[in-house]
């Protein structure tokens, strides 16, 4: 599920600025969206 939410671009900052277009989310957020691909 990380993964998969990785691939969609859904991260954290700390991804989030080292790739292009990418959608920042928070770290709860981000737990969702694992959560959500699982």
């Amino acid at each position: 599920s990380m993964e998969k939410a990785i691939g969609d671009k859904v991260v954290t900052y700390d991804f989030a600025r080292l790739m292009e277009g990418a959608k920042e989310v928070k770290c709860s957020a981000f737990g969702q969206a694992m959560i959500e691909r699982m």
